[in-house]
């Protein structure tokens, strides 16, 4: 997982909205943020700067930032979820997943850490 710049958030790779909405979280995120098939998430909303949105497991969002969660839904089968229209995405876009919070895996659409992204051909797409 390489880190753009020094001190720098650490990026997944990109992940491209499929049809019906869908995206694949990438297989290290999967892991590191302990999802599960099946598994309740919440999906929060992303910083101004960056756009984008969160998903987190359920369990772990504190009551202190609830205010920031848009909606709930279900992690699908091999890190498959379905986007609810409440994170403002459409089929073909590219988003950046980083490592977010550690309560929430990143999923940016603009901002400087994407632009910087655009420069790394090397980084994985899923």
């Amino acid at each position: 997982m390489p880190q753009l710049a020094k001190g720098g958030k650490w990026i997944f790779g990109w992940v491209v909205v499929q049809a019906g909405k869908k995206i694949t979280v990438p297989p290290e995120a999967y892991r590191e943020y302990g999802f599960q098939a099946g598994g309740e998430v919440v999906f929060t909303c992303g910083s101004r700067r960056s756009g984008g949105f969160g998903i987190g497991r359920a369990d772990k969002i504190p009551a202190l930032l609830r205010q920031r969660v848009l909606t709930q839904g279900r992690m699908g089968q091999h890190g498959r979820v379905v986007l609810p229209p409440e994170v403002g995405v459409q089929v073909g876009d590219r988003l950046l997943a980083v490592r977010g919070s550690g309560l929430a895996l990143g999923f940016l659409a603009q901002g400087p850490i994407y632009a910087a992204a655009l420069q790394h051909s090397e980084l994985a797409v899923f």
